[in-house]
């Protein structure tokens, strides 16, 4: 798939999945690409851990709530290591970013789909926390974001989207 084509395609996918497993080597180029995002300072803090085992992928689903990817056959959580990269800037919020969205255009090139759960389990009831011990991640890795990774049972509909001409602008403000 050609990449400005995967980003105009890709969506955002909450429905539910096909009972179709995704293959180990799917799995790696997936995160393959997180690895291969840009990082601040070259520092890398972001790290991937795809869970396919049906057994442990459902006692971690069983830690969200309210559920999501609850049908989803692999899950790719990411983790970052928030280390100073200079002086006193840490980069690894920027990091995880940018390797969430290269997995993102991965899942979608290779037929998948995916949604960006961060917020819902970085809460205060700290979903993320009870995530990393049930993997026993060590410190100071922390789970930032789910990526559910599977074949899904419905096509995602496009969503609403402002014109880019009131979002684009050259030598000046956009029309916002």
């Amino acid at each position: 798939m050609e990449v400005l084509q995967a980003i105009r395609t890709r969506r955002s996918y909450r429905g539910p999945y096909r009972d179709t497993p995704v293959p180990r080597e799917h799995l790696r180029a997936i995160m393959e690409a997180g690895c291969a995002a840009p990082s601040g300072c070259n520092k890398q803090t972001a790290s991937f851990v795809a869970v396919d085992d049906p057994a442990l992928l459902g006692r971690l689903k069983a830690l969200v709530t309210p559920s999501v990817a609850e049908t989803a056959p692999a899950w790719v959580l990411v983790l970052t290591r928030p280390i100073v990269a200079y002086r006193d800037r840490r980069f690894n919020v920027q990091d995880y970013a940018a390797a969430i969205e290269n997995m993102l255009l991965a899942i979608h090139a290779l037929g998948y789909a995916s949604c960006w759960y961060e917020g819902h389990i970085t809460d205060e009831d700290d979903i993320a926390g009870q995530l990393a011990r049930a993997l026993d991640l060590p410190e100071p890795d922390r789970v930032v974001c789910v990526l559910p990774v599977g074949v899904p049972a419905q096509t995602p509909a496009a969503p609403k989207k402002a014109p880019y001409e009131r979002r684009m602008g050259f030598n000046g403000c956009p029309g916002i």
